[in-house]
């Protein structure tokens, strides 16, 4: 009889914990759509800035990612669960602060700068809910996907455009060097290149910037997933934007060498407008023959010290 309601007693306990945790789970998601509220008038312009430049165009799915990343990693982070009160604030107060500065514009700032404080904002009060609802411990696990959701920051102006006139004159002088082993004659003036029967021009377009923006998240996801080492991650990570213009000059080379050689309709047509596929392909490949490699050393260090 007695073990009976021990038994009783301790399903009542049980489920009363479990529906403290699911009460929990609400309450942080309803906090999470607190920012939206307080932003409603910058929503507007943030959709308007995903949907007008493809550069942004990954925003949308980062939330999805570091949800997924959570979940897959939930039985180590939910498993003590508290209250984070100190870190969370820490990071609310200053996400309020943000937000407000973006809303109303008080450092009078151009709309696409503003939105990076208004999502600046509602990143910092997203992490610093979590801290609140499940403790400092859960953060500190969930640190990674926490961190993803940076990558839902517009890059701002003048950054932006100096790292857009960057990959411009990489991919250029990329593009100098391929038509340098190709044999193929050019006068060149900045992003200009004067070739037999064609002209061209490494427009903004052209820098590859979200193609490159793709390939850093990708890295950067891959690294942590299939990494332990951080110095190892820093390098494949580092190595990002070097592949990028690589694969940038390749694209513009080869595009301009068909059109030379084959027929002038390839600076026109399905391979420059929807080739960016392929040639993201050839850059990955090196990238991941890397992070294999990086991967079976890992391994084979840590099986050389098992055996030590």
């Amino acid at each position: 009889m007695d073990s009976q309601n021990s038994s009783i007693d301790l399903g009542s306990v049980s489920a009363v914990g479990t529906r403290v945790a699911h009460l929990r789970f609400l309450a942080f998601f309803l906090s999470c759509l607190l920012p939206f509220a307080l932003a409603w008038e910058s929503m507007g312009v943030l959709f308007a800035l995903i949907l007008g430049n493809e550069t942004f165009s990954q925003i949308p799915l980062i939330p999805f990612i570091s949800c997924y990343l959570v979940y897959g990693n939930r039985k180590a982070i939910f498993s003590e669960i508290s209250y984070g009160w100190k870190l969370g604030l820490g990071l609310i107060i200053p996400g309020i602060v943000s937000l407000g500065a973006g809303q109303f514009n008080l450092l009078s700032l151009r709309s696409t700068n503003q939105v990076v404080l208004v999502v600046l904002g509602m990143v910092l009060i997203w992490m610093g809910m979590f801290a609140v609802f499940f403790g400092t411990r859960a953060f500190r696990i969930a640190t990674f996907p926490l961190l993803f959701l940076l990558f839902t920051i517009p890059i701002p102006e003048p950054a932006l455009s100096n790292f857009i006139v960057f990959l411009q004159k990489g991919s250029a002088n990329l593009a100098e060097m391929f038509f340098g082993l190709a044999r193929v004659p050019y006068f060149r003036q900045g992003f200009i290149f004067e070739l037999p029967t064609v002209t061209i021009r490494v427009a903004e377009e052209c820098s590859g910037i979200r193609s490159t923006l793709a390939l850093l998240i990708t890295t950067v996801l891959a690294s942590h997933l299939f990494l332990r080492s951080n110095w190892k991650r820093l390098l494949l990570v580092l190595l990002v934007v070097p592949v990028a213009i690589f694969k940038n000059g390749l694209r513009i080379a080869t595009l301009s060498i068909l059109a030379i050689y084959v027929n002038p309709g390839f600076l026109q047509g399905n391979l420059h407008h929807r080739g960016g596929i392929v040639f993201f392909v050839i850059a990955l490949l090196p990238m991941a023959l890397l992070l294999l490699w990086l991967e079976r050393s890992e391994k084979f260090s840590s099986a050389a010290i098992k055996r030590t």
